[in-house]
């Protein structure tokens, strides 16, 4: 189970660098360019995407692997921001993680011991 937490994270990494990593450095590029080099960026997260959902699907529901990769998505996406394109901290990532606290919640609770 774990091994599906760590291939997301690093899954993530590189979706993010590929969705979004150009807008910092190669905004002068030609977007064909740009366009394959996110892809060849692309090839690595789905190297582990893939066995990651294989993985965890053994473990979880489908719709509670969705859910760990949307919290692993706002975790690497909020780190991306400010260390690498240097964007200031904001209070809305404080609310949005709340929310996904609680969409964890519904996706989990029927595992959750009942009092």
């Amino acid at each position: 189970m774990l091994r599906t937490i760590v291939f997301l994270f690093f899954s993530n990494l590189f979706m993010t660098f590929a969705w979004y990593g150009h807008l910092k450095n190669f905004n002068s590029k030609p977007l064909l360019f740009v366009i394959f080099f996110s892809w060849g960026i692309a090839f690595f997260e789905y190297a582990l995407q893939v066995p990651a959902n294989r993985i965890g699907f053994q473990y979880y529901s489908l719709g509670q692997l969705k859910i760990i990769q949307e919290v692993i998505t706002m975790i690497v996406f909020a780190g991306f921001a400010i260390m690498y394109m240097k964007q200031p901290l904001k209070l809305d990532y404080l609310w949005a993680g709340l929310c996904l606290v609680g969409a964890v919640y519904f996706m989990f609770r029927e595992g959750l011991p009942h009092t």
